[in-house]
């Protein structure tokens, strides 16, 4: 049986061999497990061992444990976990690079 669909979720997911172009403006949280390439707007932002973001990134809190490259802005918590990668100019609030993370580009606290 299908489950209904919330309304109140505002929740985006980008599964795991979708690729996506263009912009996403989520209001809530997103999981990025596929391939997006465009520019992304969120709250809290998931990027899975899977996911990649090519384009302007902007998130209130982001786990990276994919890659992430170009203008990426994080205006709270950032966390590069240890599969993680972040190339481009990166700004952030607050900064945690678990061993293995990676960062190369511009950095601006």
């Amino acid at each position: 049986m299908n489950k209904p669909l919330d309304a109140a979720n505002q929740d985006l997911i980008i599964g795991e061999g979708v690729t996506f172009t263009g912009t996403i403006d989520a209001p809530s949280k997103a999981i990025i497990s596929g391939a997006v390439s465009g520019s992304i707007a969120a709250q809290d932002l998931l990027i899975e061992k899977t996911g990649t973001i090519t384009g302007k990134v902007r998130a209130d809190t982001m786990n990276v444990h994919g890659s992430v490259a170009n203008d990426v802005a994080c205006s709270a918590n950032l966390v590069i976990h240890a599969t993680g990668q972040v190339s481009g100019t990166l700004l952030y609030k607050e900064l945690q690079i678990e061993r293995g993370g990676r960062i190369t580009g511009t950095v601006k606290q």
